[in-house]
Formats: C-alpha cells, structure tokens, sequence
C-alpha cells in the first residue's frame, strides 16, 4: 500500500481519536496525523495549507456531531476550497438518522472528492480498507 503523507481526525471525542489513532499506527504507513476537535478548527487548518502553499491531507476522518461546526457544515464549506486532488472523507459516526444518509448521499454526489459512510466503532480491517488514498 501506498505511504500516506497526511491524515486528518476530525472528531470532538477524545475516546474515537484515540482508537482511531492507535489502530491508524498499527496498520497504515503514513507521515502525519493532525486532529481536531471540531470542523471550524480542521477548515481553518485546511485553509492554511492552502494559503502557504502546503499538501492538503489525503484521507479525513470526519465525525458528524461536534459543536462549533458539525460535520456536515465542514463538508458543505471543504467542497467549496479550491483542492484540485481527490480527498478520501471517511465519516465515521454511531448516527442511525435516515437524515444522515440522505445527507451523504447529497455531498458524495456534489463533489469530486471520495465521501465514505462508516459506522462506529471502526475495526482495524475496516481502518485498513477505508484508508487506502484514491488514485
């Protein structure tokens, strides 16, 4: 598998970013993982990269709820940035709202970018499988 240069945890739960990063080091090579604690906090991340000129992450985990802003209003502004490369976007979430997966179906088909539903708890087979970068 291909080295990973980045990867973003997009999570308010110390717990899932902890599980999240524990099975990431056993079973991915990759160069970094930065994690925040809201989608405010990774867009203005994500922003500036863009603005120094610095790789954007190649795959994002995304939790849906945080406060400040949630995952899908992180999704509505990251598909609006001007990143020309595919992202792989794993939402990883316990939500079993119908309104969440009308939601995915709604951004994956708007964007260029890979957009993947997961539900929690992620197993490392799973973390192994969803975190290949797309090509």
């Amino acid at each position: 598998m291909k080295k990973i240069n980045s990867i973003y945890i997009v999570d308010d739960d110390p717990i899932t970013v902890f599980g999240i990063r524990k099975m990431l080091d056993m079973a991915i090579e990759f160069n970094s993982i930065s994690t925040y604690g809201n989608g405010k906090l990774a867009i203005d991340g994500i922003k500036k990269t863009l603005d120094t000129n610095k790789s954007v992450p190649e795959v994002i985990f995304l939790d849906l709820n945080m406060p400040i802003m949630d995952g899908w209003q992180f999704l509505a502004e990251f598909i609006e940035l001007p990143i020309s490369n595919k992202i792989l976007i794993n939402i990883v979430t316990s939500s079993i709202d119908p309104a969440d997966y009308e939601n995915w179906e709604f951004y994956k088909h708007k964007t260029h970018h890979l957009i993947r539903f997961n539900n929690k708890p992620i197993t490392r087979a799973e973390i192994i499988e969803i975190t290949k970068p797309v090509e």
